[in-house]
């Protein structure tokens, strides 16, 4: 099976809709990246773009940016051997106020038991906070 590479304008057409010719080709696409029938991989640059498009264009709130493109990273196709750093970081970014680019880093941090260093207050807080073993 080939494997795609796919640009945001792809998954914005996909998520807004906001175009219904683009919407069909996006869509027929991505369903069957659903199924499992086609592969393809999503850049951390083109998910930094969706968010960034999302956020500041349209306005999309950041909960709601979370949910969308995490239950898009969770389809059959999505080939991204990063794929669970990425979902973390986007449910990082809805809990918090990082930028998508620092919820990233954080969460490959924790994932591949990494020090994240940094001089971002913010970021290391949120990096420790969630870094820690839970407790029963």
């Amino acid at each position: 099976m080939v494997k795609k590479i796919v640009d945001a304008n792809v998954i914005l057409r996909y998520l807004l809709h906001d175009d219904e010719e683009l919407f069909k080709k996006s869509f027929a696409l991505l369903e069957s990246v659903k199924s499992g029938k086609e592969t393809i991989k999503i850049t951390e640059g083109v998910l930094a773009e969706c968010v960034y498009v999302l956020l500041k264009v349209y306005r999309v709130g950041r909960v709601v940016i979370a949910e969308k493109l995490g239950e898009l990273f969770s389809y059959k196709g999505i080939g991204n051997p990063d794929r669970d750093d990425l979902i973390d970081a986007l449910r990082i970014f809805g809990e918090t106020q990082l930028s998508i680019v620092d919820c990233i880093l954080c969460a490959k941090a924790i994932n591949h038991a990494m020090i994240l260093f940094t001089f971002d207050e913010e970021l290391n807080n949120i990096y420790k906070k969630k870094s820690r073993p839970s407790r029963p």
